[in-house]
């Protein structure tokens, strides 16, 4: 099933969601405890916003709510290599999305060479590609090949010869690879990290666990459809890219428990919150399914399911600034915006949290 949401008519541009942002409020590494973040609180009832740290989250959380997180793990998706028998022709690849277990959608730089048939190699050997289609904008269909009698399948090679796929804004190394991990993560296929969740430390999940809140994990595995840059002069007029998506029997039961006893849904990440919207039904029940979605969320879609959000500070003109202008208000969220500059918030993946509730 792919599900894509209903356009709704509006009048606002993508230059409607720009901020200037000064380049040193960029973090280029994440904080030294997880949890020590800051975090700005949004009031949507009182309008009132207040400035805390990621722990104190514990503060604004009810016994009977359900907090919804995304456990989608980041693979190595990053490779470079060279064609096959000619070394100075160098490539790049990220891997978007599994088309099956060896067979992936990936962005190749530079395009040129990735012609139909062309093969490549990576890790002197241990990974080997052949283009086998190309699909819309230049993106590639490879076909991988590996010993599988040293490797149990691709994911182990990725661990030996990939790198994390970190965004292009962060140009400092990371120097533990788990730090682009939430400490939740279970299911490899994520080309980049469901940022909102790397604040929560297990130690923090315990104290939110003893305090009644139940924990439900759904699966989007991000991809372009997240991060695809807007490129039309109106909204509306932008279409995602499809992601896959899963939400367990288990947890569409938690949640619909919760919700039906006054519980608050709490999405972790505008991933979590694509994923309920997607399938949430009109009363605002879940259903367990999966498949890909493509829905967009911006100002004027009505929510069905989620209560409150914790989100990081997103880039300016991204579909993820127009998902949380959409979960409360255009005006209000770029006023904390530009708040959030003026108080030396830290911004994008590694950056500071947010809770809009």
């Amino acid at each position: 099933m792919t599900i894509v949401n209903e356009k709704k008519p509006t009048d606002l541009k993508t230059s409607d969601f720009y901020y200037d942002l000064p380049e040193e409020r960029i973090a280029q590494h994440p904080t030294e405890k997880r949890d020590h973040s800051r975090l700005m609180v949004l009031d949507r009832e009182t309008q009132t916003v207040t400035h805390r740290h990621f722990y104190d989250i514990l503060d604004y959380l009810r016994p009977e709510d359900v907090l919804v997180v995304n456990d989608s793990k980041v693979i190595p998706a990053r490779l470079y290599g060279h064609m096959e028998g000619r070394e100075e022709a160098t490539l790049e690849l990220l891997l978007l999305r599994q088309r099956d277990l060896d067979t992936w959608e990936c962005l190749v730089k530079p395009g040129k060479r990735a012609r139909l048939g062309s093969r490549a190699v990576f890790g002197g050997g241990l990974l080997c590609s052949e283009v086998v289609d190309i699909v819309e904008e230049g993106n590639r269909i490879l076909h991988f090949t590996y010993d599988k009698a040293k490797f149990e399948n691709i994911y182990e090679v990725l661990h030996e010869v990939g790198l994390m796929p970190l965004p292009p804004y962060i140009t400092e190394q990371l120097g533990d690879n788990s730090r682009y991990q939430t400490v939740y993560a279970r299911e490899e296929g994520s080309a980049a990290a469901p940022t909102a969740g790397l604040h929560f430390t297990p130690e923090l999940l315990a104290k939110i666990k003893e305090k009644g809140v139940a924990i439900a994990p759904v699966m989007l595995h991000v991809g372009l459809g997240t991060f695809r840059p807007v490129k039309a002069d109106r909204i509306d007029e932008h279409v995602m890219h499809t992601e896959f998506f899963s939400v367990p029997e288990e947890s569409a039961a938690i949640i619909n428990e919760r919700r039906a006893k006054g519980g608050r849904l709490i999405c972790v990440g505008t991933t979590s919150c694509r994923t309920i919207e997607s399938v949430a039904r009109e009363d605002g029940t879940i259903p367990a399914m999966s498949g890909d979605t493509g829905i967009f969320i911006y100002p004027g879609y009505r929510f069905k399911a989620v209560d409150a959000l914790i989100t990081n500070f997103h880039l300016p003109e991204s579909t993820l600034l127009m998902l949380v202008s959409a979960f409360y208000n255009r005006e209000k969220v770029m006023e904390a915006y530009e708040t959030a500059v003026q108080e030396e918030y830290r911004f994008f993946s590694f950056g500071d949290a947010m809770l809009i509730q």
